[in-house]
Order: C-alpha cells, then sequence, then structure tokens
C-alpha cells in the first residue's frame, strides 16, 4: 500500500475512535456524575479519575472535569486524580493503537510525533487521537507515555489549579473560563506550527528520547 495512503487511512481511523462516539451520543455529562460523589472524597477522586481514563474513548468533558477535582479536593489531591486518570487513558490509547496491523502503519520520525504528543495534550479529539497513532506507528511506549505524563502535569496542575483557587473563591464563572480557554489555546498553537510547516528537532525534553 502506499505510504500516503497508509498515513491518510491510520489518521482517519484515529481521529474516527473519539470522534464517533461524540456523535453518536455528545458529550456525557460527566460533571453530573461526579455530584452524586460530593459527600466523598476517596469515591469523587475516583471517579473523577475513572472518568479521564475513558475519555480516550469516550466523550467525555475532560477539562471541566479537571478543573471540578481540584475545586472539590484541593490542589495537590485533584492534580494527582486528574493526571494519573489522564495518563493512564493515554497509555491505553496507546496499546489499543498497537492492535493496527504493522503492514498498514506508516513510518512517522519519533522525534516530531512526541512534540507533537506533548503539544495536543490540551486538545479535544487530538490528543486522542495522536496517543493512538503514536501506538499504530510503533513509536516505542516509554517515551511516548513520559511525554504524555509531561504534557498531562502541566494540562491538568493549570486547570486543578484554577478549580482549587477560583471556585473556593466564589467566582465560578471565571473558573469554567479557563477550562475552555486552554483546549482552545492548545489548538492555536496545534495550527500555528503545522502553518510554518516545522517541528523543532527535539521535543520537550530531550532526555525523555
Amino acid at each position: 500500500m502506499h505510504k500516503t495512503l497508509k498515513t491518510v487511512l491510520l489518521i482517519l481511523v484515529a481521529l474516527a475512535m473519539p470522534i464517533v462516539p461524540f456523535v453518536i451520543i455528545g458529550e456525557l455529562p460527566g460533571e453530573r456524575w461526579l455530584s452524586a460523589t460530593d459527600e466523598n472524597a476517596m469515591a469523587f477522586a475516583l471517579l473523577g479519575g475513572g472518568l479521564l481514563t475513558v475519555d480516550v474513548l469516550l466523550p467525555i468533558p475532560s477539562s471541566i472535569i479537571i478543573t471540578l477535582l481540584g475545586s472539590r479536593l484541593g490542589f495537590v489531591e485533584g492534580w494527582l486524580s486528574a493526571w494519573l486518570g489522564l495518563t493512564l487513558g493515554h497509555a491505553i490509547g496507546y496499546w489499543i493503537g498497537r492492535l493496527w496491523p504493522r503492514k498498514l502503519a506508516p513510518e512517522f520520525p519519533e522525534t516530531p510525533t512526541l512534540f507533537v504528543l506533548f503539544l495536543t495534550r490540551p486538545v479535544p479529539i487530538l490528543a486522542e487521537a495522536v496517543s493512538i497513532a503514536a501506538g499504530a506507528t510503533r513509536v516505542p511506549f516509554l517515551p511516548t507515555i513520559l511525554v504524555c505524563a509531561l504534557g498531562n502535569v502541566i494540562f491538568t496542575g493549570v486547570l486543578t489549579a484554577n478549580g482549587a483557587a477560583l471556585f473556593d473563591y466564589e467566582l465560578p464563572l471565571v473558573g469554567v473560563i479557563l477550562p475552555l480557554l486552554v483546549p482552545a489555546l492548545g489548538w492555536v498553537a496545534w495550527r500555528w506550527i503545522r502553518a510554518g510547516g516545522e517541528v523543532p528537532d527535539k521535543p520537550p525534553d530531550s532526555s525523555m528520547t
């Protein structure tokens, strides 16, 4: 199969996995499920982290859930719950991608792929699709999960800090803005890199490659 056709096919399948459930069932009301556990911090953390884990395949409002974890549990506990759940979900996405037949997988250079993994952490759909594509193209698991973990540290840290600080001070409207703004900024940055047509020679932390 032609290399370009392999690339297009893989991209379409990787994007379809998070998009199709969204089109069929819409965004699931994860914040409603979390509201049922408001009296139990541990249950709230486990359910919130679990929802972020399945976000790789289901349309979960991850930015809102991360913010709510920070608001309900505080910064440290909320950050840890969100980071673990999101990183585990991306690891699952990677191994789902490994089910893609090797003969149909295009060859992507490892370093740009890792950079794209880092950059797309806050971008809905692309974050999940790139994790799946990394597995399909056999990018080594260890650098993949380390880059995902690093990107998720920043992404979840920003949103849980936002939730812990702003919601506690009775500024819920301001607290809602950042979860919507961070993915939007990630998308703008991604488009800017794509428009420039260049990818840095090294990912954010070259020691991970």
